[in-house]
């Protein structure tokens, strides 16, 4: 009689994400505070792989007996910088990691570029992590923090990572709480209070951040109910929308991207980003215009798209047929700045597409020079 072997297959790593409108409201606090319930009271091996206090007393004291990680010293331009060691925690081998600051962009010559692919590498290798972000990090969210908060967010994390996520933590406090832990100095130094209180700080753009988490934290709930509804067989899964942005080589399509990428998020379904280029083209005569989209296409990627690139001397035809072949449901357009005159003359894809593709939601969005980047 032949022997039955059972494999016994690991579940995979479980990403928790604590997300916070701002910084200050707790989510370093509220994440220890859990990584020593799981330590103490159900007797889980957690460590610390990296965690910022910014010099607050209170943080420190949450790390207590927690085992910390020592940091990896990387020498970068005559200096000795410090991140987290990858490979020792992955030799450590945990059953839970801690790691703040998850938008990190990780000194060059690191062992990967951001702190997130860090994360996705203990993930990968079966440790579960802790991690913590700020709202304004998400990919998609930055053209609404930089129209509200006069200001670009350089350290960005693409929303695909967040869908990883099997559990999603808001952190939440009322904007005057925020503001007088700020001018208690529990945020940052005196000399910088009342330039925040000003800026980032004000009023109107933290209520902006904090229904901002709450959104995306509730979307990310309905998202996780629906699929295991789906899975658990206990309603139809419907017929599934269809996103696609059209990429072009022109300056600002990031904008798109993000959008598109929203638009995706709260169908909870795939997207495509479609780039349409002439036969032969080698970017030869337009080098600036092929690293960019180059680089749109990299993005795209990191936020979840499914990137197309479409060959055609017909930019209108190529996108029409794409469209039509996959029942897309939702475009996303950039319309750039022309004069009525030159859409006579050289006529409009947008235009085009509306008059040819029927049942299909259009958003049209303005392409404009991206803010300058503040320290």
């Amino acid at each position: 009689m032949a022997e039955i072997v059972l494999e016994n297959k690991q579940e995979p790593a479980k990403l928790r994400v604590y997300i916070g409108a701002a910084p200050g409201v707790g989510k370093t606090f509220h994440m220890l505070d859990d990584a020593h319930l799981l330590h103490h009271q159900q007797n889980v091996d957690v460590v610390i792989g990296l965690v910022e206090t910014h010099g607050r007393k209170e943080t420190e004291a949450r790390i207590r007996d927690l085992e910390i990680i020592p940091q990896k010293i990387i020498p970068y331009r005559g200096v000795e910088l410090k991140e987290m060691d990858v490979d020792a925690i992955l030799a450590r081998h945990p059953n839970t990691v801690v790691v703040d600051e998850l938008a990190h962009t990780n000194v060059p010559g690191s062992k990967n570029r951001k702190r997130y692919e860090d994360v996705l590498e203990l993930l990968e290798a079966g440790i579960n992590v802790m991690t913590a972000v700020n709202i304004q990090h998400l990919e998609t969210l930055n053209d609404a923090v930089s129209r509200s908060a006069n200001t670009t967010i350089r350290e960005t994390v693409p929303d695909s990572f967040l869908k990883r996520a099997d559990e999603v933590v808001n952190v939440d406090v009322t904007v005057d709480e925020l503001r007088t832990r700020l001018k208690q100095g529990k945020i940052y130094a005196p000399e910088k209070v009342e330039q925040s209180l000003a800026n980032f700080f004000r009023k109107g753009n933290l209520n902006m951040l904090r229904e901002l988490a709450l959104r995306t934290t509730a979307e990310q709930v309905s998202n996780r109910a629906s699929e295991y509804r789906r899975t658990q067989g206990l309603e139809q899964a419907p017929i599934p929308e269809k996103v696609m942005v059209c990429l072009s080589t022109r300056p600002g399509t990031e904008r798109l991207l993000r959008v598109g990428a929203r638009v995706a998020g709260r169908l909870a379904t795939n997207w495509y980003a479609v780039h349409v280029a002439p036969p032969d083209d080698k970017g030869h005569s337009d080098p600036d215009g092929f690293h960019r989209i180059e680089e749109y296409k990299r993005m795209a990627r990191d936020l979840g798209a499914k990137v197309i690139t479409l060959t055609d001397r017909n930019v209108s035809d190529a996108l029409i047929r794409f469209a039509q072949q996959e029942n897309i449901s939702h475009v996303v357009f950039g319309q750039p700045v022309r004069s009525r005159w030159d859409i006579l003359l050289r006529g409009s894809v947008l235009n085009r597409f509306l008059a040819e593709v029927r049942d299909v939601t259009v958003q049209v969005v303005p392409m404009q020079k991206p803010l300058r980047a503040r320290a």
